[in-house]
């Protein structure tokens, strides 16, 4: 069937292949019976999800999602080399990240153990007598990365972010956000129900009777419950300046004087400087607990914590619970993932940058990174016309936002210099044990940033990792290797699939220096206006205007996007697209324009990488979830929400004024 909105001529001219040897979209993704005018999230990919369903462990699946999926298989072809050998020096990448796998992957070791492994810690929290036990139990728990009912961790100064300072920030809750606990609406109403049964199983497979698990998780979720009723909810969270309450150790103590700040940090060894709380209503809440709650029901809270923490290492009854209810229950999936992709995610998240240069050397080559690079310069380049031609926004504000791009860090695939681990034991002994090394380690390592000047070099992501990310404090963009693969990024695609595909997630990640959050922060990284009042006031409108579009997506009856929650990542979607499009035409200057392949032009396959690459089918458990708590709007919404307000793609496809996918003009959004 002949789409409707491509005409006979474009079909004719056809060509599978470009005059350079480099391929085009996959059109045997496309739902040759959709309309692209009409949804263009439906038509971009719909055969493919048609004939690619969700897998069994997965909560989302599309070519994006298959792509990851696909480089944790190269994630266990090197950790299956390196963990071959026993022979490699002691301390060595290859021995860490190898010995750790084996440790994962040895199942029938981890059985064999049974809880053996946590009863040090069980047996410490059991032995809790006094309030003074209790704070001496939360410093050793947060050694190795359990962040109850707080933590603490590294992050630059709001204010000056050339140092480090200790970030004090709420934790502990085994829910996904303070609203499961509090809200009255049927799902929450179910999931608090589901909570209790599983925490109660927990303590069961732990060796608690019945009786006495379901008593300890009614504790357990009381507890909880005041924390969570002390909490930022998930849109304030988005709001920097709600937590920004830098103070000295003096008025960390005064905030919460029931535990012992000075004694905590030296155990941590972390220095009495100024730091930030994150959120002081709930220190002030966990103050209330320590003062007042009896040492037993301490101790229910802190052994489900450590039972929560690491079920993963422990015998695979423990996995399993955790599995149906964070895997099955809360996304949907119905099976949990093998146990090699679990063991090479978790090696990846521990060890990541051990095994990381492995991984680099085999699946990202030099041109690779070149290409990248010249597609970050010229949307860097389109961000900035943009500025300059914006009708809005004043020459004042206009030279501060020039100024603030001019200083965009870009990371590329890897760090300039890796992590060496210097420290860390791993044998092939004890699963849980390398866990807790790791973890103590990495701990370790974060905490040592604070007190000194920022290091630029340092990594938020392994280079496996098949994600991107903006920090405001270093005004960086960072894509890792891992991200930089085929569908988002291909060295064999024509420029006009590479730009609309990892060049809208540049482009994304730019503007998140511009949305609601990053707008806070100025050229050096500051929590810092930089607006005049007008500007500030006209931005807001603009972004108000995104609010009110994302309001309107339903996932089901009664269930919608919170326009608020998902403003962010709206707007670095509609600026990714636009400044995308606008440098890949840029970059075609001065060379003619790329051929139309397989019946799509350029533009077209511009805009159809976008929602190939986008274009997720998600279990409707993970939407309600994502609708909840997740600051990005479902897949489906992310294609057609952006694109619905631009013109360009009303005219890559020929659409008419009043089709679905193109807004009417009173309400089209358009903020950069």
């Amino acid at each position: 069937m002949i789409r409707s909105s491509l005409s006979l001529a474009m079909l004719l001219a056809a060509t599978t292949v470009s005059a350079a040897g480099l391929h085009g979209i996959n059109p045997d993704d496309i739902n040759r019976h959709g309309d692209a005018c009409t949804d263009f999230f439906d038509y971009a990919n719909g055969n493919w999800r048609q004939q690619n369903p969700i897998p069994d462990y997965m909560d989302r699946w599309s070519r994006r999602w298959q792509s990851g999926e696909v480089n944790k298989e190269h994630v266990r072809d090197i950790l299956t080399e390196v963990s071959a050998k026993t022979d490699s020096p002691k301390g060595s990448a290859e021995q860490l990240s190898g010995d750790y796998y084996a440790a994962c992957m040895d199942e029938s070791r981890v059985n064999q153990l049974g809880i053996a492994p946590a009863k040090p810690w069980l047996d410490e929290i059991q032995a809790i007598k006094t309030r003074d036990d209790v704070q001496h139990t939360i410093g050793h728990l947060h050694e190795v990365g359990v962040a109850v009912p707080f933590v603490l961790y590294s992050d630059q100064d709001l204010h000056d972010p050339t140092q480090v300072v200790a970030m004090v920030a709420a934790g502990g809750l085994g829910l996904p956000d303070r609203d499961y606990y509090l809200k009255t609406e049927k799902r929450f109403v179910e999931a608090r129900a589901e909570y209790l049964e599983h925490v109660a199983k927990m303590f069961v497979l732990a060796g608690a009777k019945p009786a006495e698990a379901e008593a300890a998780a009614k504790t357990v979720f009381a507890f909880e419950k005041r924390l969570a009723e002390a909490s930022l909810d998930n849109v304030a969270l988005r709001d920097p300046k709600q937590q920004d309450h830098k103070m000295a150790l003096s008025g960390l103590q005064a905030l919460a004087p029931a535990f012992d700040w000075a004694a905590y940090f030296d155990a941590a060894h972390v220095p009495k400087i100024d730091l930030n709380v994150t959120q002081p209503k709930f220190l002030q809440q966990v103050n209330t607990e320590l003062a007042t709650t009896p040492v037993d029901q301490w101790r229910t809270y802190l052994r489900w914590h450590v039972l929560r923490s690491a079920a993963d290492a422990l015998p695979e009854p423990f996995a399993e619970e955790k599995f149906a209810f964070y895997g099955k229950y809360l996304s949907g999936a119905t099976e949990m993932k093998p146990r090699w992709k679990r063991c090479a995610e978790d090696t990846d998240n521990q060890l990541g940058e051990a095994l990381g240069r492995a991984y680099v050397e085999k699946y990202f080559p030099p041109e690779a990174k070149a290409r990248m690079q010249d597609m970050v310069k010229n949307i860097l380049l389109a961000m900035r016309d943009t500025i300059d031609e914006l009708d809005w926004m004043s020459q004042p504000t206009k030279a501060k936002a020039l100024e603030k791009l001019a200083t965009f860090n870009p990371k590329i695939g890897y760090p300039d210099k890796w992590k060496d681990y210097a420290g860390v034991r791993i044998s092939r002994d004890s699963y849980w044990d390398d866990l807790v090394a790791a973890s103590r380690w990495n701990v370790a390592d974060d905490r040592a940033r604070i007190g000194k000047p920022v290091d630029r070099s340092r990594w938020g992501m392994t280079p496996p990792t098949s994600n991107a990310y903006y920090n405001p404090s270093l005004n960086e963009i960072v894509f890792p290797a891992g991200i930089l693969q085929p569908p988002a990024f291909d060295v064999k695609a024509i420029d006009a699939v590479n730009y609309g595909a990892i060049g809208v997630v540049i482009g994304h990640e730019i503007s998140h220096g511009f949305d609601d959050q990053g707008a806070q922060f100025d050229a050096q990284g500051r929590l810092a206006n930089w607006w005049t009042p007008e500007d500030n006031k006209q931005f807001q409108a603009k972004g108000q205007c995104v609010v009110k579009q994302f309001e309107g997506y339903f996932i089901e009856p009664g269930i919608h996007h919170n326009g608020k929650l998902v403003l962010g990542e709206s707007i670095g979607d509609l600026a990714g697209a636009k400044l995308a499009y606008r440098a890949y035409l840029k970059s075609r200057e001065g060379k003619g324009p790329e051929p139309t392949i397989d019946g799509f032009t350029p533009e077209q396959q511009f805009f159809i990488a976008w929602g190939q690459w986008r274009g997720d089918e998600t279990r409707p458990e993970t939407q309600r979830t994502m609708i909840q708590g997740d600051p990005h709007p479902i897949a489906k919404y992310r294609v057609n929400g952006p694109l619905s307000n631009l013109p360009a793609f009303r005219e890559a496809f020929q659409c008419k004024v009043d089709a679905p996918m193109v807004r009417p003009q009173a309400d089209r959004c358009d903020v950069w």
